[in-house]
């Protein structure tokens, strides 16, 4: 399964694409998306949503996760980083791939163990796991990071769904790396 990530940002959108084959991952492409700040906000959010059409394009993913937005202090950071996201997913829906989420934590969880790991512990484990020669730089790791969550996740939430203990569509989420009702 190739899978996609994506860490969305109005300034800077990491992305990454993976290969997982069982617990093999192997790392195809990654980069980061540099939107120009000095055009109006539509302007920007048309760069993000045209780059990850020509990444989908390009690397052909089976699957794509984008990381869940979290509130944090600015409600109009919040707000710009939701449009951003926004962006992201409609590329990623308008080239008909399915959609995945995961919050920070779920993510830093499954790749380094600890659902607040630090910026720098992310990327060494990404280079670790994806058996890179240099570290990612820290937006592409956190794209990497997703698609590496997914990779995990993925082959759990299929088991549960054939067994028939969560159904697709069912409110199920992570609490504490844990799978919930």
């Amino acid at each position: 399964m190739r899978i996609l990530g994506i860490d969305p940002g109005l300034r800077r959108t990491g992305f990454g694409v993976i290969d997982a084959q069982g617990q093999r991952l192997q790392y195809v492409t990654s980069g980061t998306i540099v939107v120009p700040a000095d055009q109006p906000l539509a302007g920007r959010l048309k760069v993000i949503l045209d780059n990850i059409r020509e990444i989908v394009q390009t690397t052909r993913p089976d699957v794509s996760v984008v990381e869940k937005v979290f509130v944090n202090t600015n409600p109009t950071s919040t707000l710009l980083l939701g449009q951003a996201r926004g962006a992201a997913i409609c590329a990623l829906a308008d080239s008909l791939l399915e959609v995945h989420e995961y919050t920070a934590l779920q993510v830093k969880k499954s790749v380094v163990g600890n659902g607040h790991a630090a910026k720098e512990q992310v990327q060494k484990m990404v280079q670790h796991l994806l058996g890179l020669s240099g570290v990612p730089t820290s937006d592409s790791a956190d794209a990497l990071a997703c698609a590496i969550c997914h990779a995990h996740f993925h082959p759990l939430s299929a088991r549960l769904q054939q067994t028939g203990q969560i159904t697709t569509g069912s409110h199920s989420r992570m609490r504490g790396g844990r799978l919930i009702g």
